[in-house]
């Protein structure tokens, strides 16, 4: 499951879990600065059933981030993973995210730096290219000089990075996908492990990309319509979930209650299941109640049990 800044906090980790027991699970990106000069507690907390579960970088100085792998591994987190693919303006001025495709020497170093800090997985998740520097030729340069550090697993966003006149929602949809460029990566240098992302949103898109790459991860296509992560359980690892939305809803409002009695405000949470049950009947009253009513009470823990008892009011899925 894809890192995606705003959204995949602990508790949408938490809701994935419960659809998904054997996916990775990766936080939002995470600055460097953040974690050493910040409130690293609250950087780093996570729920213990999040596991497995990556922690995203987002750095450009080898020291910075390898003090910062430290502190990951002994929080317990299972991978570090390096952000070269946020395009975002501010991203740019701390210098690191998609602009540090131009420099593969730094991230090699980074890299390298990590990977001697820690004994966990240290892998990087990066773009096609950037701007004009957009060639097979020169992705292929680029994580062929930062394999050189020993890095092995590479996710690759089948985009280029745009960072100049398109917004971070643009760069995401504007720029062409070209997965076939992954599929050549990884037939040109098959030692690597390379995971594709970028426009997958069904269990048969992510079987025909199997074909090709080592693995795949899914965004925001399965953050809006979560229940595919139940199904790439049940058909990629063959462990059908035994729980109905409607038992997910029972699980989340327990969690509900615990994180309203720690002083965590409902609408925060309740934000991640509006995609519950779309494509299904009374998706939409659903939607319409936890949008209309999450900022009413903070501490409405029963918020969920509303919704669905909304929802079936017009006669909606009852599973």
């Amino acid at each position: 499951m894809a890192p995606m800044m705003g959204w995949t906090d602990r508790h949408c980790r938490y809701f994935h879990r419960l659809l998904a027991p054997a996916a990775l699970l990766y936080t939002e990106m995470v600055t460097t600065d953040a974690i050493l000069h910040g409130d690293t507690d609250r950087f780093l907390r996570y729920n213990p059933e999040e596991h497995p579960l990556a922690l995203q970088l987002g750095g450009s100085e080898p020291d910075e981030l390898a003090d910062c792998a430290r502190l990951a591994q002994l929080q317990g987190f299972d991978e570090i993973n390096l952000n070269v693919g946020c395009p975002s303006d501010r991203v740019q001025r701390g210098r690191f995210g998609a602009c540090l495709m131009l420099e593969p020497k730094r991230v090699a170093d980074c890299m390298s730096a990590m990977l001697n800090a820690v004994d966990i997985p240290v892998t990087i998740k990066t773009r096609l290219g950037v701007d004009d520097h957009y060639s097979f030729r020169y992705l292929r340069d680029f994580v062929g000089q930062v394999a050189e550090s020993g890095c092995s697993v590479y996710i690759v966003h089948a985009r280029k990075a745009i960072l100049a006149g398109l917004s971070p929602k643009q760069n995401r949809d504007v720029p062409p996908l070209d997965h076939e460029w992954v599929y050549r990566l990884k037939k040109e240098l098959p030692d690597l492990e390379v995971v594709i992302n970028g426009g997958i949103d069904s269990v048969a898109t992510a079987t025909g990309h199997l074909e090709f790459v080592d693995g795949v991860m899914l965004g925001r296509a399965a953050y809006q319509t979560p229940w595919v992560l139940a199904h790439c359980q049940e058909q990629l690892f063959a462990q059908k979930i035994k729980l109905s939305r409607i038992n997910i809803i029972d699980l989340m409002t327990v969690y509900l209650e615990g994180q309203v009695h720690a002083g965590v405000a409902v609408k925060h949470i309740s934000r991640h299941l509006l995609g519950l049950f779309q494509g299904m009947p009374g998706a939409r009253a659903w939607r319409r109640y936890l949008s209309e009513n999450a900022w009413q009470d903070d501490n409405n823990a029963q918020l969920l049990q509303q919704a669905l008892a909304a929802m079936q009011a017009v006669g909606g899925n009852r599973q």
